[in-house]
């Protein structure tokens, strides 16, 4: 695929990308929270508990976030914000969920919001999609044109979509939810 190829892919996926931002907005769709964890730490010799420090909101469609700002992240961990609670814990990785909760609400987040974290922010730049390390990759349409492609499963590499549709069809799920949903 050449460069001017992969760049006109890349153009075209930031046009679906703002197209969906502008549906999402209109519809008045539901967002999640997008927030980095903050470990525990000492600040002038007072210990600090683990937080989650909020960047703001966006919208979970499988494996991609997008925010109202038009910036694509990949999927990272999602917890829902509890209060901790004190409880014996068996399995190491139950305690680290409960964990991750309590930092949510100490980090100011509202108790029972989805949170997002350890997200890696996307690029729709041309070299970047030529490299497809994350779920973007550049791949070719049945004639021939050069698209940007969500690789929606990560353990398939036959499993890519044009991000257009991708986008299309998470972005209708997301603001015109079926009726029970």
């Amino acid at each position: 695929m050449g460069s001017t190829d992969a760049a006109a892919a890349a153009a075209r996926a930031r046009e679906a990308v703002d197209r969906s931002v502008r549906v999402l907005v209109e519809a008045s769709a539901r967002t999640e929270t997008l927030a980095e964890f903050v470990p525990a730490r000492r600040v002038l010799g007072i210990p600090r508990a683990p937080r989650m420090r909020v960047i703001g909101p966006i919208w979970r469609l499988g494996v991609l976030l997008l925010d109202a700002d038009g910036r694509l992240y990949s999927t990272g961990r999602v917890v829902r914000a509890e209060r901790a609670v004190r409880q014996s814990v068996l399995a190491e990785s139950v305690a680290e969920q409960r964990a991750y909760r309590a930092a949510a609400i100490r980090g100011g987040i509202a108790e029972g919001a989805s949170v997002v974290f350890d997200a890696e922010p996307l690029d729709l730049d041309a070299d970047a999609l030529a490299v497809g390390a994350g779920p973007l990759v550049l791949t070719s349409l049945d004639d021939g044109t050069a698209a940007v492609g969500v690789r929606w499963n990560p353990n398939s590499p036959a499993a890519v979509l044009p991000l257009g549709a991708y986008l299309s069809e998470r972005v209708e799920l997301l603001a015109h939810p079926p009726q029970g949903a």
